[in-house]
């Protein structure tokens, strides 16, 4: 008999429970915060370190043991901050201020879809980086070209998240505590999968 966990990620690696996007060139990882979906992309984008890489992982900013924002870090070596309890902007999710001129620069710079990457990687679409029209149109952009794309995006949102999830062309995979251990090995398949095909 197969096992539930089997019979998921065979489905998952094809395109989802639904099989849709089983061809597409964008897979999102949804799933609850703490999840584990930022180390799922570390963890994909060191396996395929050998190809060329554009975008970034969120990474968060701790004192003293304690949370207080977040940054954003580019396969390329740079590193902005992306929220702080200490900014004072009126761009806010919970406690955060959101640096949102900073991001639109990161987002201009690592979006850009020419010359082309071969895997693009976005940790993450979500409440924050949704702020920022230059993001949003930069991965608007990106999805509508033949870019490899593979991101993060939040589990609840409405707007450009459900933009984001609801397009035919992308496969939404959710992240869970019971398959995240094997979800990377699942991630890098679908990837090598598609870049023999280019």
């Amino acid at each position: 008999m197969v096992g539930r966990e089997d019979w998921w990620c065979r489905s998952m690696a094809s395109g989802g429970e639904s099989g849709r996007s089983a061809a597409g060139r964008a897979l999102l990882l949804s799933g609850a915060p703490g999840v584990g979906k930022t180390t799922i992309i570390q963890k994909v984008a060191h396996q395929l370190s050998a190809y060329e890489l554009r975008g970034f992982f969120t990474e968060e900013i701790r004192e003293g043991g304690v949370r207080k924002g977040f940054k954003l870090i580019s396969f390329d070596g740079q590193s902005s901050v992306l929220a702080h309890v200490d900014f004072s902007s009126r761009f806010r999710v919970g406690k955060y201020g959101v640096n949102v001129a900073g991001l639109e620069e990161t987002a201009a710079s690592l979006l850009q879809s020419d010359p082309p990457a071969d895997l693009y990687i976005i940790d993450e679409i979500g409440k924050m980086e949704c702020f920022s029209d230059r993001f949003r149109s930069g991965v608007r952009r990106l999805l509508d070209t033949d870019r490899l794309v593979v991101a993060t995006v939040a589990q609840h949102g409405a707007g450009f998240i459900v933009e984001v999830k609801e397009r035919p062309d992308a496969a939404v995979w959710e992240v869970t505590r019971s398959n995240r251990e094997v979800l990377p090995e699942r991630v890098i398949e679908w990837v090598r999968a598609r870049l023999l095909r280019d």
